[in-house]
């Protein structure tokens, strides 16, 4: 039992690490810092200042901290969605499908520094919105913000297994990304209160990743308890294992159709 638990250790680990840094912007690290650090400089800018303008309301930090959380939806959509699917676009899903390691670790260990590379982007959004804009973060509970956005980083990356998994026999995945990425913008509350949109929008909202991250975090920089806010970051959570399961059960259902087919790389 304890060997078992060893090697899917070893294999989480090891995997996690091999995907990630076998994605194809390592090859130019200029890309990388640009998506990093120029990337979440723009978005909180922009979104900032057409939201201040428009509602004419001044409220600067509802947009800073809603845009910087939302910076942890690219690692969470688009890199873990490469990581999975470069096993399809390399020819490697063959080798996945054939070794008899732990299906669920290998799944899930594709996440995992994509969870930390999204908590990264997240800090460095909300360092631009502290020096530049003008973020009080006098009153946060610093440990609790931490847990809120490892929690939505978590959750999006849950989303982007899913996604990924849907890339396997998808022609198009980034527009399946694209597409996802920017329904958080407008679902999520990152722009717009969730409390202004029609019902149904609002029941999708919930139901996403994002939303209760982004409103836990305003309310720990406003100075609200972990305890206030345990309910979010608890929903939060349970959301991405959600799709963490939809997407593993998608998982195994296209090997078991691929290895009926006998189709491994493709479907």
């Amino acid at each position: 039992m304890l060997r078992t638990l060893r090697i899917n250790a070893r294999l989480f680990l090891e995997g996690a690490l091999l995907s990630y840094v076998a994605l194809f912007r390592w090859l130019r690290p200029m890309t990388y810092l640009a998506s990093k650090i120029m990337m979440p400089l723009a978005s909180i800018l922009f979104f900032t200042y057409l939201g201040t303008y428009a509602t004419s309301a001044g409220n600067a930090s509802f947009y800073v901290i809603g845009n910087a959380i939302q910076i942890a939806s690219v690692s969470g959509i688009y890199g873990v969605t490469m990581s999975i699917g470069g096993d399809r676009w390399e020819g490697t899903l063959v080798y996945l499908f054939g070794t008899p390691a732990n299906r669920l670790a290998m799944f899930v260990g594709r996440a995992f520094f994509h969870v930390l590379d999204g908590i990264l982007g997240v800090l460095i959004g909300l360092g631009w919105g502290v020096f530049l804009l003008g973020l009080d973060l006098s009153q946060t509970d610093f440990p609790a913000l931490l847990i809120t956005i490892l929690a939505t980083t978590f959750s999006t990356s849950g989303l982007g297994l899913l996604l990924g998994c849907v890339s396997l026999v998808s022609l198009d995945t980034m527009f399946v990304n694209n597409l996802a990425y920017f329904a958080l913008l407008i679902f999520s509350g990152a722009n717009i209160p969730v409390t202004t949109l029609p019902g149904w929008m609002a029941a999708i909202s919930w139901a996403m990743p994002l939303t209760r991250g982004i409103a836990a975090s305003r309310g720990l920089i406003a100075g609200e308890s972990l305890a206030t806010v345990a309910p979010l970051i608890v929903g939060e959570v349970a959301v991405g294992a959600v799709y963490i399961l939809l997407g593993y059960v998608l998982f195994r259902w296209f090997e078991f159709q691929a290895r009926r087919r006998g189709t491994l790389e493709a479907f």
